[in-house]
This record gives structure tokens, C-alpha cells and sequence, in this order.
């Protein structure tokens, strides 16, 4: 194989598919990224074995082929080549070393064969359909903060992909949740989306679609089978297992009697709630609430460094209220809002509290109180 391509066209490829592979592999053909060239393209090709990248790149190619090389390794000497250069990558005849050549520089670096490289097979897919590249980020983002890191309770590891009848119309939803607080957004079901399976998209996927998406006037091919996903962002194609098990009946948790309603401007609160968590200790991170009419008053105390309180104007009509919660997740939640303003809707100190974005009726967040 002997191949010349531009510096900056092979570095954006290698960014792309290089952070799927794991820095530390027991099976070393996992280190490797795979390179198969043919025609007037290459394609590069990355996997950890549940997770896939592949994306093309074009490509002088004097001889065709296929190698694969330590994928990080290649993107650290491709990254610090100088600006606007050729790189020629050129394998031996053994198919044991790959030389990178470019300018002055020369490396040499270890291959092994094509053929032992793992293929994420997708089988066949059930759904089938286009969605706008600003929807699919914008239901990432507003929902996998809320992902749950327990590994025990790994069907919470991910992102909760649904379509279900709201309001007499069809939506596409997003759900994640960790037990402690939960977020939940949607879009107008796409054409071809009616009747897909429910699936749960893992975190590590999660993040390589937040970092994939790169134009968000786009359309984004979205497969979907029982057991696996595959996104097509233009060149460059995403295949994924899905957790395999059964989310929970999230519906349950979302409170329907919550009667009590307070609404603050959305960027003071978090910067109230950022200022007096700064007393807060890193185990106990309660900020407490205490509404009467028209005033909000945040405290923290830490016995082992003091306390802090902030009083806010806010509009607020209902019984006086004292209610405790995470300064983390409460942060976290007022991150994704939109509106100007973060409405809540409250029921009792021990019952979980609904928080709205004012200027979108497509974001729900639930999250349950501390303590305090």
C-alpha cells in the first residue's frame, strides 16, 4: 500500500475515529485503526468492539491496500506534523511496517494484517429514517447529564430513544435518569421513526454523537435494530451496540399532582445557587429553599467551614416551603434551559419537584429533594 494524502484532510479523519480506541487493550489489534485504500479514497476504520467509526478521506493512491496501525500513536505524529504539508504513508511488502513520510520527518511504525481486525457486523436494520443533526443534539444534550454511571444498574448507562403519543401527535423522545434526578426531551416523531423499538444508546456513543455532529443544518441517517444503531453523518458512519436491557417505566416517577409553582429568572438563580454552593463540602452538597411569597432565600450550611445565604425575587403565590437539593444537580438542570425563566413545580419538601424550561414545552426535568 502506498498513499499520499493532505496533512489537514488526514488529521480531521484520525480525530474523528481515533477516540474510539481504548488507551489500554488487552487484545492489541484493538490499539490499531484500520486503513484500506482503493480507487481515489481511504477508508479509516476504528472499533473497541462495541462501538465503530468509519469515515473516508481522499487520497492519492499509487497502490492499493489494506493495514492496520496503532491508531493514537498515528494521530499524535500526524498531529504534530507542520501545517499545509503531504504526508505518504507507504507499507512494506511484508506488511509488517508502515513508514510515514512527510517533509524532513520519517517514522516507522509496527502494522499488523488487516485480517484480524474485528468487524462490528450490523446485520439488518428494522428502522429506517432522516433526522435534523440540531434535533439529535439538541435530545443529547438536553438529557445525558442525567445519565447514571452505576454500572450495577447498567440500563441506566445511556440515553432512553423512543417514539410515544403526546398531545395526539407522534414524538421522538429522550430519556435518561440516574435515580436522582431525571431529564426528558422531544421532538416531532420523523417520517420512518413510527414503531421503532425503544433503545437505550450507550454513554461512550453518546459523547462520540455530541462530537460527530458538527453541522447542524444536516441530516443524519438513523438505523435502528433490537440490538444495534447506526448513524451516517454524512462521511463518516457510526455503528453501535445498545444496552441490552429493559428502561424503566419512567412515567411513574414523574409527579401529577405537583400544585405549588415558582418561576425565576433563570440566570440569576444559577448564579445564587453557584455562589452559596461554594460553602458547600464535596459529600454534602444540600442547598436549601425556603419560598414565601415572592422571595426565594438559598442557604448552605458545612458545620466544618460556615454558611450562606442569598435572597431572590421571584414569583411565588402558594403556602411558605422549605425544600433541599443537589447544588450540583440543580446546576446541571438550569444549564439546559433555554427561556429566560426556570419554572418550578413543587408538591412538598419529600416529593419530587418538576423544573420547566419557560420558552420550550419539549424539556422535563424531575429531581428528587435532600435532606436538609
Amino acid at each position: 500500500m502506498r498513499i499520499t494524502l493532505e496533512r489537514s484532510n488526514l488529521l480531521k479523519t484520525l480525530g474523528h475515529v481515533h477516540r474510539v480506541v481504548e488507551r489500554r487493550n488487552t487484545i492489541p489489534i484493538l490499539s490499531n485503526v484500520l486503513l484500506r485504500a482503493e480507487g481515489t479514497n481511504v477508508q479509516f476504520k476504528a472499533t473497541d468492539l462495541d462501538l465503530e467509526i468509519t469515515e473516508g478521506a481522499q487520497a492519492m493512491v499509487e497502490k492499493a491496500g489494506a493495514i492496520t496501525v496503532p491508531a493514537h500513536l498515528l494521530y499524535e505524529i500526524v498531529r504534530k506534523l507542520s501545517d499545509g504539508s503531504e504526508v505518504a504513508l507507504t507499507v512494506n511488502p511484508e506488511g509488517t511496517t508502515m513508514t510515514v513520510n512527510s517533509g524532513r520527518s520519517k517514522f516507522s511504525l509496527q502494522c499488523l494484517p488487516e485480517g484480524d481486525f474485528p468487524d462490528l457486523t450490523a446485520g439488518t436494520f428494522s428502522h429506517s429514517f432522516k433526522i435534523k443533526a440540531a434535533d439529535l443534539k439538541m435530545l443529547v444534550e438536553r438529557t445525558q447529564f442525567a445519565i447514571s454511571t452505576e454500572e450495577t444498574r447498567y440500563y441506566l448507562n445511556g440515553i432512553y430513544f423512543h417514539t410515544v403519543e403526546a398531545d395526539g401527535q407522534l414524538k421522538l423522545r429522550a430519556v435518561a435518569t440516574d435515580g436522582h434526578r431525571l431529564a426528558r426531551s422531544e421532538i416531532e416523531a420523523p417520517s420512518g421513526s413510527e414503531g421503532m423499538p425503544g433503545i437505550i444508546i450507550p454513554r461512550k456513543t453518546v459523547g462520540e454523537i455530541q462530537k460527530l455532529i458538527e453541522d447542524p443544518e444536516a441530516l443524519v441517517q438513523f438505523e435502528v435494530s433490537d440490538a444495534k444503531i447506526r448513524l451516517s453523518f454524512g462521511e463518516i458512519v457510526l455503528t453501535s451496540k445498545l444496552i441490552d436491557g429493559t428502561f424503566p417505566d419512567y412515567q411513574r416517577v414523574i409527579p401529577a399532582n405537583n400544585d405549588k409553582e415558582m418561576r425565576v429568572d433563570c440566570s440569576t438563580f444559577a448564579s445564587a445557587v453557584d455562589r452559596v454552593s461554594t460553602i458547600s463540602s464535596e459529600r454534602g452538597r444540600a442547598v436549601k429553599i425556603a419560598l414565601t411569597d415572592g422571595q426565594m432565600v438559598l442557604t448552605v450550611n458545612n458545620p466544618d467551614s460556615g454558611s450562606a445565604t442569598e435572597e431572590l425575587a421571584v414569583s411565588y403565590e402558594g403556602d411558605p416551603l422549605e425544600i433541599g437539593f443537589n447544588a450540583r444537580y440543580l446546576l446541571d438542570i438550569t444549564g439546559q434551559l433555554s427561556g429566560d425563566d426556570a419554572v418550578f413545580r413543587l408538591a412538598d419538601p419529600g416529593s419530587p419537584t418538576i423544573i420547566l424550561d419557560s420558552s420550550s414545552a419539549d424539556a422535563l426535568y424531575v429531581l428528587m429533594p435532600m435532606r436538609v
